[in-house]
C-alpha cells in the first residue's frame, strides 16, 4: 500500500513514467585489413556511440572462411572480392552486392632482387600470389597477360591470404603479387618489393570489393540495411578528406602499423579511392563477362540478382568523426 500511494503522490507531483530505451540493433560485419574494406572499420568506429544501429566489424585473414561464414549464416553482411559473391549467387547463395568498398588500392609488387622485370612478359615462368581465384586482381592478371600475348601458363599462380604474402616474398617463395593495400605497401617500405604496376594504371576505376548483404537481412530488416549503406558511404567520403585519420582509426582494427596505412592512403593520394562506389551494370558486367570468359563462373547470373542499390542514400555527406582522429 504504500508504494501505491508513494506512486500516486509523484504522479500527483507532475512526475511521469519514462519509456524504455529501445535497445540498438547490432550488426556483424565481416572485413579483411585491406584497404578495400577500410570504411568497415571506420563505420564501426562511428557507430560506437549510435543510438540507433551498431555495426561491429569482424576481422577476417582469409576469404574462404569469409565465405563458409556467409554460406551458413553466421555472417549477414561482409565486404567481399565480386566474382566470388557472384559465384556464392551462381551456388544459390542468396546474397547481393548493395555498395563497392572502395576503387583502385590493389598494386602489383614484384621482388627487388628481380631488378630487370619491367612487365608481366619478364616473369615469365615465375611465381605470382593472388588473394583468391575468385579475386579480380586474378581476372586483371589474365587480362593483362592476353594483351602482352602471353600463354595462361606462362605465370605460375598461387593463392595466398594477403597478410601472408609480404613473408613469402621476403623469403623467396613467391616472386611477386597482386593484392589490395596495405600489404603491397608493406613489401615495398620493408626494400623486399617494389611497385610494378598499380591497378589504376591496368584498369582505371578498378573494383576489387563489394558490400555483400544476405537478402533475409534485406527483407526482414531494410531499414539496418539503409543504415548500414549510409554508415559505409558516409565513412567512405570521411575518409577520402581525413586520410591520416583514418589511418588512425583503422590501424587497431587491422592490427598493422597506422605509419604503413597513412604511406598507403597518402603516397600518392591516388593510390585507392573512397568515392563513386555506386556499382554500376559496366562494372559488374565487365567482371562477370570476364569470369565466365576464365570458366571461374559457369552461367551469366542476371544483374537484377546480383545488384541492389535501392538503399543507397541519394545525399552521401561525411560522417561524424570526433575531432580526435581527424586530420590536423
Amino acid at each position: 500500500m504504500i508504494r501505491f500511494a508513494l506512486l500516486a503522490m509523484l504522479i500527483a507531483s507532475g512526475w511521469r513514467p519514462q519509456p524504455a530505451l529501445a535497445a540498438r540493433d547490432n550488426l556483424t560485419v565481416g572485413f579483411l585489413p585491406v584497404t578495400c574494406h577500410l570504411t568497415c572499420p571506420v563505420t564501426d568506429f562511428a557507430t560506437r556511440t549510435s543510438q540507433t544501429t551498431r555495426f561491429e566489424s569482424r576481422r577476417y585473414t582469409d576469404y574462404p572462411t569469409m565465405a563458409e561464414a556467409i554460406k551458413t549464416g553466421r555472417l549477414q553482411a561482409t565486404f567481399m572480392i565480386v566474382p566470388l559473391a557472384m559465384k556464392l549467387r551462381e551456388q544459390g547463395i542468396p546474397v547481393k552486392i548493395v555498395y563497392l568498398g572502395h576503387r583502385d588500392g590493389s598494386t602489383v609488387i614484384v621482388s627487388t632482387k628481380l631488378k630487370t622485370v619491367r612487365d608481366l612478359r619478364d616473369l615469365r615462368g615465375k611465381t605470382i600470389a593472388i588473394p583468391s581465384r575468385f579475386s579480380n586482381q586474378n581476372l586483371v592478371l589474365h587480362a593483362l597477360m592476353e594483351k602482352q600475348k602471353m600463354a595462361p601458363d606462362d605465370l605460375h599462380f598461387v593463392e595466398l591470404p594477403p597478410p601472408d604474402m609480404p613473408l613469402a616474398l621476403r623469403t623467396g617463395a613467391i616472386d611477386a603479387y597482386f593484392v589490395g593495400e596495405p600489404h603491397a605497401a608493406r613489401a615495398e617500405l620493408e626494400g623486399s618489393g617494389r611497385v610494378l604496376h598499380h591497378a589504376k594504371d591496368i584498369w582505371p576505376g578498378f573494383v576489387s570489393c563489394a558490400l555483400v548483404v544476405h537478402e533475409h537481412l534485406m527483407r526482414d530488416h531494410p531499414a539496418i540495411v539503409r543504415d548500414l549503406v549510409r554508415g559505409v558511404s558516409s565513412s567512405g567520403e570521411w575518409a577520402e578528406t581525413h586520410r591520416t585519420g583514418a589511418a588512425r582509426i583503422a590501424a587497431p582494427y587491422y592490427r598493422q602499423d597506422e605509419k604503413l596505412l597513412r604511406y598507403v592512403l597518402t603516397q600518392p593520394p591516388d593510390r585507392v579511392s573512397f568515392r563513386k562506389l555506386t556499382p554500376t551494370d559496366q562494372d559488374l558486367r565487365l567482371i562477370q563477362t570476364t569470369a565466365l570468359k576464365m570458366g571461374i563462373l559457369r552461367h551469366a547470373v542476371p544483374l537484377s540478382d546480383l545488384l541492389d542499390r535501392s538503399f543507397i542514400p541519394a545525399r552521401i555527406s561525411p560522417a561524424s568523426i570526433a575531432d580526435g582522429v581527424s586530420d590536423p
